[in-house]
Order: C-alpha cells, then structure tokens, then sequence
C-alpha cells in the first residue's frame, strides 16, 4: 500500500495511519518506540495512564533537559502526543474488528512516527519586518497482528 513502511502485511492483520497530525516529532518518536511489541489493550490502557498523568513516557531519544521520573528515568508526559496515539490505537482496533480478527490477541507489531508536511507561516515583526514560523507535521502509523493462542 501507498504510504505504508511495511512492504508486504501479514495475513492476519489490520492496520491505520494518521496523516499530518500536528504534534511533537520528538514526543511522538519516543512514543512508538515504548509502544511497539504491546499487546493493543496494554497499549491503550498505557496510553490512557499517560493522558492521567499516572505513568510517564521513557525517553530514548531527544534527552537534552529531560527529568528522571521515579522507577522509568527519563521520562514525560506528552498529552497531545498521546492522544493522537491514541486515535490511532481505536483506529486500528475498529479494522481489526472489521476484518473479523480476535481482537483480544492483537500485539503491535510496527508503531512508527515520521515527519510529515510543513506548514510555512509569517508572523509581522516591528519595522515591517515579518518572521517564519514553519510547523512540523507527524505522520503515525500501526500495524498490528493477530498472535496464536497457546
């Protein structure tokens, strides 16, 4: 499929994007990265901890200023990032169900934030002057799979 970083999807399998979301390329890196190999009700429930401000993100990535929190490290709380990831997460579990797929069994298989669009404005500035302000866009994607029962 057209956009996908996945060349070729399992048999068994659903997947979602959102294109041009307007969050944090940093946060959301960080968040894929905490999130990919979860099982999809662990990872809606993280997520949703996360927007509670119970549970931080770890960081791996982009550390510069970044505080410890007790028992992770480094580590925040990116709301916006999270709840965009969190569409996303419904977004694919309603294809799962869709497809006819179990959806207690469904592990994240690939989460991945990339960079999108920019959105290039001007802001006036004194003396007739006018400043860029460009804005970074997200894209996020999910691939998750229907695992075996043992």
């Amino acid at each position: 499929m057209k956009g996908y970083t996945v060349k070729e999807f399992p048999e068994k399998s659903a997947n979602s994007r959102i294109v041009k979301a307007d969050i944090s390329l940093k946060d959301s890196v960080n968040i894929a990265h905490n999130l990919r190999g979860m099982k999809l009700s662990a990872a809606k429930d993280f997520a949703e901890k996360v927007i509670r401000k119970e549970k931080p993100v770890k960081y791996f990535r982009y550390l510069d200023s970044v505080s410890h929190r007790k028992g992770t490290g480094p580590g925040r709380y990116p709301i916006k990032a999270m709840k965009a990831f969190l569409d996303l997460l419904n977004n694919v579990e309603a294809n799962a169900e869709f497809k006819g797929l179990q959806v207690d069994s469904l592990v994240l298989k690939t989460v991945t934030a990339c960079k999108g669009g920019m959105v290039k404005r001007y802001r006036p500035k004194a003396y007739g002057r006018a400043g860029e302000f460009f804005k970074d866009q997200v894209n996020l994607e999910a691939v998750v799979v229907e695992e075996a029962e043992e």
